[in-house]
């Protein structure tokens, strides 16, 4: 037995999910306070022994629950609900286990499902002790809150408990539920289903405290838990015997002068019985306390204690020593073993450098399948769940096992009047379909090869960020940061992912872009080409020029330069999802009273006219001397970055190596302020 989805109603900030889950490992990704931690919280609270509170609740239930301390109709609190899925083999012996699941018993399924539910056991005994604390709370203009009141010390404990419903799909948002019996209900759920969780704060460290695991107490715990059979624990308890009897006649050597001493006081009395200090050490606290684990290096015979071991080596073993004690618990469950069994593992790569991370979640599929290799359970493996803000634990993961949890607004809120995002929305990756690269019926296959590869070869943090900026090339990418700090400085508080992607590609990964609703701005080059012949580039003001960029024709489906310059701000703009693109626009060069209007058909270009006047001192240099008149220093230009020999990248590193204040491109500084204006609004 497998979970293939859960559905997560009103809690935090998941409003309202479905989270599908893999056969292996299922890893949750997004930015900072997107919602992970709360898919994992409340399988804690519902399945794990966590307690509730009234704050676990979303933020859009607080006024319900408000509402209902004032009028006293039930249907105005709300509840917590847990929709989980299992996917069963009819012919395996999970049908009898889950019997009381099964709609109809002539039928088969493959699929069965239970909802638990926390709800107000009583409402109006709840709303009566309300009014009896505050006799006033139900008048208008009362500051007293009944969600206050339930956030009070053992409050909402008192008041609310779990319900349990089994499930029936008809194919719909909203499957039949038939309630069950209490006991009923949780004896099931034990009976199906067991959860462990390696959390995100392990406080790895040396140090004996409530704050901190020594490795050594981490062996201990599994020492106790796992190898307590009757044959370790016989062999184990005859060594620490015959340490107790050895042990005790040294006590009683070392000690006998402080016990005469303590008999000159007239204790014990001659009818009193002696004292004697004897040992009594046991095999588990004998490790737990009295033992350290130590790193050897064999070929010098040198010891050290672990602490002088890296944080990152020591959350490695804590971490494998735990998911091979959770299994163990779950695979020697003397009676009715649950089917299956889920480990929570957050944020793994603490401490642990890129390389580890890249290769951590199969070093943890080596421990668990050795693990049951040796339990003589093969196969019987659980699944993983891994949330992580890593993109080198994504470059060994396959698209379609990432779940994308993103920011949203909540069902009752218009963004227009309510810009903050108090919930979150749930995106598969199983889910993204990209248009066919190429032809031929694996088209559609290598279009998503081509966005995995080019992920994994660039360490993208895309699915961490708040916004994504694609660039043509490594100029725009070096440059861009100063960009940012004098056009749009604060973008700067906002974590942005840039990937350089070239004028041919930023199309396709628009369509990723774009299935995650992550603001983006595509900054791109007019790439002006000739409309006769093989198309040879050509000056961007050539009359009828058409554009070779195949993000500008695909995106905004356009083909000639003069149409792309037309073309307002607005239109360039998508809002939902959030994506502008921009490009090369004309500027006017003033010298001498004499203007002229330069269009330029790429960032260097650009950057050239608009700073025209550093250019023309050499504060700026190009590698050419620029001529006196406008419309032959134009040409001189467009020459000079179109030739072979021009190196962009140097041209990049000496504007950051002056100290000239440099104007940015106007078509850019424009674009990053929408992206600025654009992301504040989502925060």
């Amino acid at each position: 037995m497998r979970i293939k989805k859960v559905a997560i109603t009103n809690f935090r900030r998941l409003e309202s999910v479905e989270i599908d889950f893999e056969e292996t490992e299922t890893v949750f990704v997004g930015s900072n306070n997107s919602g992970k931690t709360s898919a994992t919280a409340i399988m804690r609270c519902f399945l794990g022994g966590k307690e509730f509170s009234v704050h676990d609740f979303s933020v859009g239930c607080i006024p319900s629950v408000d509402q209902f301390g004032k009028s006293g109709k039930a249907e105005d609190i709300p509840h917590i609900d847990l929709d989980i899925w299992f996917e069963v083999d009819p012919d395996g012996i999970e049908y009898g286990r889950a019997a009381v699941l099964l709609p109809r018993m002539s039928d088969d399924f493959d699929e069965l499902g239970v909802r638990l539910r926390l709800v107000v056991d009583d409402a109006e005994k709840l709303r009566s002790d309300f009014l009896a604390a505050y006799p006033d709370a139900d008048q208008e203009g009362t500051e007293h809150k009944l969600s206050k009141f339930l956030a009070t010390n053992g409050m909402f404990k008192r008041h609310f408990g779990t319900q349990f419903f089994a499930l029936s799909s008809d194919g719909t948002d909203d499957p039949d539920a038939t309630p069950l019996d209490k006991q009923e209900g949780r004896k099931l759920i034990q009976g199906l289903l067991r959860v462990d969780f390696v959390d995100a704060q392990r406080n790895i460290d040396d140090h004996d405290s409530h704050r901190s695991n020594r490795l050594s107490a981490a062996f201990a715990g599994y020492y106790e838990k796992n190898l307590d059979q009757a044959d370790i624990a016989q062999a184990a308890f005859e060594i620490i015997d015959q340490n107790n009897n050895n042990l005790t006649d040294h006590y009683e050597e070392q000690f006998s002068p402080l016990l005469d001493m303590i008999g000159g006081l007239g204790f014990p009395a001659v009818n009193d019985r002696h004292l004697k200090l004897v040992s009594t050490l046991s095999p588990e606290t004998a490790l737990r306390g009295n033992t350290d684990l130590l790193y050897i290096d064999e070929n010098k015979a040198h010891e050290l204690p672990e602490r002088y071991n890296g944080l990152g080596f020591k959350n490695l073993i804590y971490m494998a020593i735990q998911a091979k004690h959770f299994y163990s618990q779950w695979a020697r469950t003397p009676k009715d073993r649950p089917l299956c069994q889920v480990i929570f593992i957050e944020e793994p790569e603490v401490h642990l450098h890129a390389q580890v991370q890249q290769t951590f979640i199969q070093n943890i599929w080596d421990v668990l399948d050795s693990s049951a290799k040796a339990e003589g359970d093969e196969g019987e493996v659980p699944q993983m769940v891994v949330t992580t803000h890593s993109s080198h634990i994504l470059d060994a993961v396959d698209f379609s096992k990432v779940r994308y949890f993103r920011r949203s607004h909540l069902t009752t809120d218009d963004p227009e009047t309510c810009p903050v995002m108090n919930a979150s929305t749930v995106k598969s990756l199983r889910d993204f379909a990209p248009s066919p690269l190429g032809e031929g019926e694996d088209s559609e296959k290598r279009a998503l090869e081509f966005l995995e590869r080019y992920l994994r070869l660039t360490h993208c943090d895309l699915f961490f960020a708040d916004a994504a900026i694609l660039v043509e090339g490594a100029v725009e990418k070096l440059l861009l940061p100063e960009m940012i700090q004098k056009a749009a400085p604060d973008l700067r508080k906002s974590f942005l992912t840039i990937l350089e992607i070239g004028g041919a590609y930023a199309h396709r990964f628009d369509e990723l872009i774009r299935f995650l609703h992550i603001p983006c701005l595509v900054i791109t080059d007019l790439d002006s080409v000739s409309p006769q012949g093989h198309h040879p580039a050509v000056r961007a003001d050539t009359p009828n020029a058409l554009t070779s960029n195949a993000s500008l024709k695909t995106m905004l489906d356009v083909s000639t330069v003069q149409e792309l310059i037309d073309r307002p701000f607005d239109e360039k703009c998508q809002n939902a999802p959030h994506r502008a693109i921009v490009y090369q626009l004309d500027v006017l060069v003033s010298e001498d009273d004499i203007e002229l209007t330069m269009r330029p058909r790429t960032l260097e270009e650009s950057f050239a006219y608009e700073n025209f006047s550093k250019i023309r001192s050499g504060d700026l240099v190009l590698g050419i001397e620029v001529p006196q008149e406008l419309g032959e220093a134009y040409q001189a230009i467009f020459e000079r970055v179109k030739s072979s020999s021009f190196k962009k990248t140097d041209f990049a590193m000496n504007v950051l190596a002056g100290e000239e204040n440099w104007q940015v491109p106007s078509y850019i500084s424009e674009g990053l302020a929408w992206l600025e204006t654009t992301v504040s609004s989502q925060q």
